[in-house]
């Protein structure tokens, strides 16, 4: 009874000071006051998801003409009569290589293949299985041989013919992987798929290898985010008597019961079944925090494999009706459970006067298309900002959402429902919807209401929808590499163009996809948000240039791992045929006018050329730098300049108006990078010479340049975001160069040339005993990267440039922020910070050793953590250094690339390290989360749940290792208060501490009265806090490229206008001015007129004094008619003073004469308020209520909070009859005070 007592004691006290505190929900706490209540906070972090489907159309292709393999095995002895044997023979010219004609037809063909399913059942007949096996192996091998044949002949090709004939190696292997893995291997997984493949019919097969496709697609996108994932496929019948004959032999087979409680309306689940009298629509779910990729689809694989039903269906159903959608992800808002796994419907629950009840599927009623079991279906990448405002207002009209689904992406069906309601037509219905949601994202949607068409939707630059096109069926993708398995050709959705420029109405493109169009570009129906159509051609559709083969990341968990252990063959490729080495000429270098044109040539060696720029960003530019120091060393004695620059350095400070006598070496991984293409752009207007090291063929900026140099095979496609192999490569490719100029300018002998070449061909077998000692580097990495929050990297001499992208590497990886300083210079800066330090030392001269020791000692006295890449052999670190890594012996520049292979394979397991962390707390919280679930189904209270003894074994466990890694110091990557709150909340969680202490403590009793869940959302923010994707990085995604556009795009609208011109700017606003005033100039109807003041006298901080003026300088419109008393210096007061002290924006009527007004502060350059604007303006009085509530902005909670302080409830309409003035510009109690006047008065 004492208890209860006190219980209640802090209950009141708790009211009591329930007035002091503003609610939020679904906002990030840091950008929050003080005294903020969050529901549903938002922590920025980890937001990765994909999405996939496929679309059939209905006809679609031609029927299965000769057997297919009859004419790729023609195709393929076409092929192998034209080797590489014959064209170094002189029998066939290069261009023959491998019969062009017959490999594009090869290639065209299992494209179609692989886009017919007809074709590939026919695959499982009659033998056909074991001749394409035949088939494939022969392909595999020939290419084998005729790359081991390239590899040893290359040189007696020049540059440009050895482009081409690895051009046409690259498309066989292409060819050659695609046969095995993309129709082989899928064979296999749809008979596994179908659970029963030997009874299997040709329209089964058919939706199955569909099905197939979607989960491959879910395979792949996974590295974007797996904490979850569902598939839907939806399957139309032409009519409910056929529908209803399917039914008739579900109940035949004794399935009938399992079936009708799949069949229970309600929020998608596992397993569950939405049907309709036309319309059988499958899903399966997923919802795991821990596990590897592939888990999540292995367990969507084994759930249809298992399911009788579906197989049944799939046996019956049409075969030309069919619809899959798939989505992974990485959950932004919501918990990570079954309900809010994608995709999401439309189910609601109502209520009213106490009680509740289910709108069951049959009971949706649209005036547009009549009643029936309407079901909208949905998957989201991306946020909706405003998730918490619209599910209120669709909550205040008596809508219920399942407390289980917390996803944002729930709004999205209720939105398009919304105007469903209204009448609209489900075309219209989604634009509406799209255009009522915040933030950027991609969304996909299907529904029983149109079968036969898929709704996409793109706002924003942070997701992305590829529209691949296809003879029988579209597929769709938010990645290019989630539909290249199907086909190459592709349309990208713009969510960022607008299509009126500063109207952000017009932002965001819309597709409508269509089963009954044919096909191709007919069938594609796309807009703008605000409607306008959108003209799609040929022009728009594009061409992938990777392939399934480019994205497998065989058995390497990462990506990363899998391009780092790629890295040997990059540099082997890189290097292959470019020179070659004879007896009586030395050196022969193969750069022809491709890669390095005459005209260039005798620039240099005529001394034209005096100054030599190597540019890139990023990792490119430390790349550069390696060049140059290169550069720098094989031209010594010439006249010559070197420097290595950023491309935006060079673009921005570094340009003549002539530049003759400059060559612009620019490095790029992808040809696409904005500041160097700039920088190359501006440097060929002003004459100067350029060569590119560039990986992609064909990309921007070789058509920018006089010669390209491709690195690798011209297509090295790296998946992880972390570029690695790219950077040797680029490397290997600037020191050919170097050593092609030192021999052109005679400041190397043959000889010495013959010699650095040799040690160039080292690199690969030395870089090789590198990644066979990367078990040896993860031991290094695996507990120190834990220890220390502060970490560098130090080299010197030519090792500060390994330093440089070791330190790129590190901070993407590990989400770090980390200096790279020159090893003698690091004792001077930093140390009081104890951090952890990566010393670049090997290859490093003897005499520079010694120093380097010295420095490492000193570094160790000083509390750092040391761990040094080393000389293998060198053993006098062993005592100094926490960890040696021992890398083979080499000088420059084979010391250079060790150096930074080291590195990255640390880094690379620095980040499995952290984020292995983050799986034990994401496993703890699954366990946490499944153990509340089962609490909340037994009913328990909250004393009952803390002491439930399952909870106290899992939470025991759990602290035992996270206070181990506390009190060892390896959670150094965690915020402190997420550490200091999970030791407390762990026991709260038991009982340890008492919960009145919790309420206490945490004090926000309105987003929980309970330890566990505050533990729960605290986990969530730890895991955010701890993981390192490896593969993807927050800010950025693969497709997005380095640099800026240096422009911003000014906002727009009346009162901007009037600003600019007035010929101030957006700068001259202050920030929270501008925020105003975009929500404030839409209550504006016109501007009549303005006065513009001009203030001066304030103090040495921009305030006003009592000597502070202000004066008229200028009016126009209805002010040039009104005298003020200011048309004359007088002193600053009133309503202005108050402006200029606070910096706001001030909306609403005049004090004296009551007239609409808007007064803006204008700032100076030094920040401080210099001009007033006051705008003479007509308000809109005829604008609604909710558009008032949005003008008004937190008043609008102000206003309602105290009204509600009289317990007196809120009605919006209070607001119908206020004048925008009064409501925008009187204190919140003379509002008050209007609307109980109203009241009285009514």
């Amino acid at each position: 009874m004492e208890e209860d007592n006190r219980f209640r004691a802090i209950l009141r006290a708790l009211a009591r000071s329930a007035g002091k505190w503003r609610l939020f929900v679904g906002r990030d706490p840091e950008k929050l006051p003080r005294r903020s209540i969050v529901l549903l906070p938002v922590q920025p972090g980890v937001l990765f998801c994909g999405l996939a489907g496929i679309l059939v159309i209905k006809g679609g292709g031609d029927a299965p003409g000769d057997d297919v393999l009859e004419n790729l095995s023609r195709r393929f002895d076409a092929i192998r009569s034209r080797p590489l044997k014959r064209v170094l023979g002189g029998e066939t010219p290069p261009d023959g290589y491998l019969h062009p004609e017959e490999l594009a037809f090869f290639e065209k063909d299992v494209y179609s293949l692989k886009q017919n399913p007809r074709l590939q059942w026919m695959l499982g007949r009659e033998g056909r299985m074991a001749r394409l096996k035949t088939l494939c192996s022969g392909l595999s091998d020939f290419a084998e041989d005729e790359e081991r044949l390239l590899e040893k002949k290359a040189s007696a090709f020049p540059t440009h013919v050895m482009e081409k004939l690895t051009h046409a190696l690259i498309l066989l292997k292409d060819i050659a992987w695609a046969l095995k893995e993309d129709v082989l291997a899928n064979q296999e997984k749809i008979s596994a798929l179908a659970g029963n493949p030997d009874t299997l019919s040709q329209g089964a097969f058919e939706k199955y290898q569909r099905l197939n496709f979607t989960l491959n697609a879910l395979d792949r996108l996974e590295v974007r985010g797996r904490d979850s994932c569902g598939v839907q496929a939806a399957l139309h019948f032409s009519s409910p008597r056929e529908l209803r004959g399917v039914i008739e032999k579900i109940k035949s087979s004794g399935l009938y019961d399992l079936f009708m409680r799949r069949c229970s309306p309600g929020d998608l689940m596992d397993r569950s079944i939405h049907v309709s009298p036309e319309t059988l629509i499958f899903t399966y779910k997923t919802a795991l925090i821990t596990g590897d990729l592939g888990d999540n689809t292995r367990y969507l694989r084994k759930s249809i494999r298992e399911d009788p039903i579906i197989h049944l269906v799939m046996e019956h159903a049409p075969d030309d009706s069919q619809m899959y959608l798939a989505h992974t992800r990485w959950a932004s808002v919501g918990a990570i459970n079954e309900a809010n796994c994608h995709p999401v419907n439309n189910f609601i629950s109502a209520g009213g006067s106490g009680e509740e009840w289910d709108f069951s599927p049959a009971t949706k009623k649209f005036p547009f298309y009549g009643s029936g079991p309407w079901a909208i279906n949905v998957v989201l990448n991306g946020d909706i900002d405003n998730y918490p405002s619209l599910k209120d207002s669709l909550e205040s009209n008596g809508w219920r959402i399942d407390s289980r689904v917390s996803t944002d992406t729930k709004v999205i069906p209720l939105q398009i429902e919304k105007y469903l309601l209204e009448g609209h037509d489900l075309k219209e219905a989604f634009r509406r919807a799209v255009c009522d949601f915040e933030g950027s994202h991609a969304i996909a949607v299907e529904s029983n209401l149109e079968p036969g068409r898929v709704f996409l939707a793109l706002k924003g630059s942070g997701q992305t929808i590829y529209v691949g096109i296809c003879e029988r069926q579209y597929v769709f993708s938010s990645e290019v590499y989630g539909l290249v398995e199907e086909t190459p050709d592709f349309i990208k959705m713009d969510g960022e163009r607008q299509r009126i420029p500063g109207d952000e109405r017009t932002r965001g493109q819309i597709f409508v996809l269509s089963n009954t169009s044919g096909g191709g570009l007919k069938g594609i129906e796309a807009m703008y948000y605000d409607g306008h159509p959108l003209r799609l051609g040929p022009e728009d559709v594009r061409h992938a240039e990777i392939t399934t083969r480019d994205i497998d990341r065989g058995a390497h968990p990462h990506f990363l791992l899998k391009e780092i252990m790629d890295s040997p063959q990059s540099i082997r490729k890189t290097m292959r045929g470019k020179y070659r080495i004879e007896k009586d000429q030395g050196v022969v270098f193969n750069l022809d006018e491709a890669v390095f044109p005459s005209r260039v040539r005798d620039a240099l060696v005529s001394g034209e050329i005096r100054h030599i720029y190597v540019v890139g960003q990023g990792t490119a530019a430390v790349a550069g730098a390696a060049v140059a120091e290169a550069l720098s060393f094989y031209l010594k004695g010439t006249r010559i300049s070197v420097q290595a620059r950023k491309a935006s350095d060079l673009s921005g400070f570094c340009l003549d108006d002539d530049m003759g006598g400059c060559l612009v070496i620019a490095i790029t991984q992808s040809g696409t990078t904005t500041d160097t293409n700039r920088a190359v752009a501006m440097a060929r207007e002003r004459g100067a010479h350029l060569i590119a090291i560039v990986n992609r063929r064909q990309s921007d900026i070789t058509t920018k340049v006089d010669g390209v140099f491709y690195t690798s095979d011209g297509r090295d496609i790296e998946m992880s975001v972390a570029s690695t192999k790219a950077f040797y490569s680029q490397i290997t490719a600037g020191y050919l160069l170097a050593l092609f100029m030192a021999r052109m300018l005679g400041t190397l002998s043959r000889e010495r040339i013959a010699e650095e070449l040799f040690k160039l061909e080292q690199a690969p077998k030395l870089m090789q005993k590198v990644i066979d000692a990367r078990e040896a580097i993860r031991s290094s990495a695996w507990d120190l990267v834990r220890k220390k929050r502060y970490w560098a990297v130090v080299g010197s001499g030519a090792n500060k440039t390994a330093s440089d992208e070791i330190r790129i590497k590190l901070s993407e990886l590990c989400y770090k922020t980390i200096s790279s300083d020159i090893i003698e210079d690091k004792k001077h800066i930093d140390l009081s910070s104890e951090p952890l330090i990566l010393v670049c030392a090997a290859g490093s001269p003897d005499i520079v050793l010694e120093d380097v020791a010295k420095d490492v000692a000193i570094f160790n006295a000083h509390a750092s953590s040391v761990a040094v890449i080393a000389d293998e052999g060198d053993r006098r670190f062993d005592r100094i250094a926490e960890s040696v890594i021992h890398v083979p012996r080499s000088s420059f520049p084979l010391s250079v690339i060790l150096n930074t292979l080291a590195g990255h394979i640390w880094g690379y397991y620095a980040a499995c390290s952290l984020d292995a962390q983050a799986g034990a707390f994401k496993a703890f919280r699954s366990s946490l989360s499944g153990i509340m679930r089962s609490q909340e189904k037994k009913g328990l209270s909250l004393y009952e749940s803390i002491e439930d003894r399952e909870l106290r074994r899992c939470v025991d466990d759990f602290s035992a290792l996270f206070n181990s890694w506390r009190r060892s110091g390896q959670l150094t990557s965690m915020n402190v208060d997420t550490a200091s709150d999970i030791t407390l909340l762990l026991k709260y969680a038991v009982g340890k501490l008492p919960i009145e202490d919790f309420w206490s403590e945490f004090g926000e009793p309105k987003v929980t009265a309970s330890p566990l869940d505050r533990l729960d959302m605290t986990l969530g923010r730890a895991v955010d806090e701890l993981s390192r994707p490896v593969d993807a990085i927050r800010h950025q995604a693969k497709t997005v490229t380095v640099g800026t556009s240096r422009r911003v795009e000014a906002p727009r609208g009346l009162i901007f206008d009037a600003i600019e011109d007035l010929s101030f700017t957006v700068e001259n606003i202050p920030a929270k001015g501008g925020i105003a005033l975009k929500r404030l100039q839409d209550a504006v109807l016109r501007i009549n007129g303005y006065t513009l003041y001009a203030v001066q006298g304030l103090d040495e901080e921009g305030g006003p004094t009592e000597r502070s003026t202000i004066r008229v300088i200028r009016k126009q419109g209805t002010a040039e008619g009104l005298r003020s008393r200011f048309d004359e210096t007088g002193p600053l007061m009133g309503t202005k003073k108050t402006i200029v002290r606070t910096g706001d924006v001030y909306a609403g009527l005049g004090k004296s004469d009551r007239a609409p007004i808007v007064i803006v502060p204008l700032l100076n350059p030094l920040k401080t308020v210099e001009h007033l604007l006051l705008l003479h303006v007509e308000y809109d009085e005829a604008m609604d209520v909710e558009r008032k509530k949005e003008i008004l902005g937190e008043k609008f909670g102000d206003i309602k909070n105290l009204i509600d302080e009289y317990n007196v409830p809120w009605s919006d309409g209070y607001l119908r009859s206020l004048p925008v003035g009064l409501l925008l510009g009187e204190d919140v109690e003379v509002i008050k005070n209007m609307i109980f006047e109203r009241m009285r008065n009514s």
